[in-house]
């Protein structure tokens, strides 16, 4: 995976040296030699990820990555440290301040590739959950700060030496809600749960892979976005590589400091949780984007887009298709006698009541007051009028119970029905002729369907409430 990196270092040859290393593999490699300037980079060219000397004159890598983080631009891109430092003091403070993982000089070829790797794709994911969240904010209903969890995380541990996986579990306690210990990956599967945050997986047991378990959650939709961090013996670095490329977040050589591991597992519990609150502000702001806040039905404008493709349908391939478009007889009396609450709840229980009348593959939708309409493909306009009489009927044979007055409310509704035509029917032609229709109803006295046809310009069809009622044909 290709991507841009900015390689900052005060030693012009450590960043001719890393510069050949990541063109070779066929990244873009942006460069800066001071702090300052790599800070000015970093906003105006928005790498993938950041490699970032520690030890620099006039400010050092630490404050540039805490600028970098504190920056809203510049707060998702990933900072990796390369430094001759690798004191644990120093590895947790370049954490602290937001350093996504540290790579000692000379740096290693694999683990240079591969954690780039990784972290590319990190930040083309919050990239693209970014967008998403931005794009659906523009309809609306995205007004609520992503704000920082920093509550106790589920954690499953994946380990066989059982004093091993104890110390782990009893340093994660001050973090964590619940630990699980798994001696296997095939155990660690049956564990597995839509609780879990984190999984802490080591490659060193036997007869147990690990990188099997990587691959597995990555396949998994469920999965597919749970942190996994392996650990890993020195000569496992290969294998480590591997695993990264595979999908894995993170790593840590033994001996595990206990200090990092909780610093390590709290930066990806937090990324886990703001990824989530990300797609989940996601699917909420296209909800309200798509769907009518009251009923819970389709809006005017996935209304609008459905019957464009439906109709192209209608044209491309020669499929049937039929709208109804109906509304409430007398709605505003209702608001009037007895309070909007109770007109909404009438028009919440009219979109039970039609989801419970037509088919799964037809669309429901609320045009807009107390009109509705529901979309029918591969129907007939008798199809369609057979189905417009059943839900008149279903609406006017059972009053609206009000809960709160305990009083029950007839009501009726009124239907026009009409069926997409040949040529040059469109979606705004096809509307007007139901609604035509559905006026046509209205004048009749209401509580009745009327169906208008292209084919035959101004025919139209009713049928009154009553059981013997004539069927009406005019011109």
């Amino acid at each position: 995976m290709s991507g841009r990196v900015l390689v900052v270092d005060d030693v012009e040859a450590n960043v001719k040296l890393l510069e050949a290393k990541l063109s070779s593999e066929y990244f873009d490699v942006l460069s800066a030699f001071n702090g300052p300037v790599a800070l000015q980079i970093a906003d105006t060219e928005l790498p993938d990820v950041v490699l970032l000397d520690v030890m620099m004159p006039r400010m050092d890598g630490f404050e540039v990555c805490r600028q970098l983080k504190a920056n809203p631009r510049t707060a998702d891109v990933p900072v990796v440290m390369v430094t001759a430092l690798s004191d644990v003091a120093n590895r947790l403070h370049g954490l602290e301040v937001g350093a996504d993982d540290f790579l000692t000089k000379p740096v290693n070829d694999i683990a240079l590739f591969a954690r780039v790797r990784s972290l590319v794709r990190l930040k083309r994911m919050m990239e693209e959950l970014r967008v998403r969240e931005g794009i659906c904010g523009q309809f609306g209903g995205n007004d609520n700060p992503i704000v920082e969890d920093a509550g106790p995380a589920r954690i499953l541990i994946v380990e066989d030496d059982q004093f091993a996986a104890a110390k782990m579990a009893e340093t994660l306690r001050a973090i964590a809600t619940s630990v699980a210990n798994a001696s296997s990956c095939a155990e660690a599967q049956s564990l597995l749960g839509a609780d879990i945050e984190l999984i802490i997986a080591s490659l060193s047991i036997p007869g147990s892979d690990a990188l099997r378990l990587v691959s597995q959650c990555r396949a998994n939709e469920t999965f597919r976005q749970l942190p996994i961090l392996l650990i890993a013996e020195n000569r496992d670095l290969p294998r480590l590589a591997k695993g990264l490329d595979l999908g894995a977040n993170d790593y840590l050589i033994r001996p595990v400091d206990r200090n990092e591991l909780l610093a390590r597992t709290t930066t990806q519990v937090r990324r886990k949780r703001l990824q989530d609150r990300l797609q989940e502000s996601y699917r909420r702001s296209l909800s309200l984007a798509l769907t009518d806040e009251l009923t819970g039905l389709y809006n005017r404008r996935y209304l609008f887009a459905h019957l464009d493709e439906l109709i192209g349908r209608v044209q491309q391939d020669g499929i049937s298709a039929a709208v109804l478009v109906f509304d409430i007889d007398h709605f505003k009396l209702v608001n009037d006698s007895y309070g909007h609450p109770a007109g909404d709840y009438v028009l919440r229980e009219l979109a039970a009541r039609t989801m419970n009348s037509v088919r799964s593959v037809d669309l429901v939708a609320r045009l807009g007051g107390e009109e509705f309409v529901v979309v029918m493909p591969e129907t007939d306009l008798g199809i369609a009028t057979a189905v417009a009489e059943r839900l008149r009927a279903a609406v006017a044979r059972e009053p609206f119970f009000l809960r709160e007055i305990g009083e029950k409310l007839s009501v009726t509704i009124s239907v026009g029905v009409t069926a997409a035509g040949n040529g040059d029917d469109d979606r705004d032609k096809m509307l007007k002729r139901a609604d035509d229709a559905l006026y046509a109803a209205k004048t009749r006295g209401r509580n009745c369907v009327v169906t208008r046809s292209l084919a035959i310009a101004g025919s139209l069809v009713a049928s009154s409430l009553a059981d013997d009622a004539d069927v009406v044909i005019s011109p």
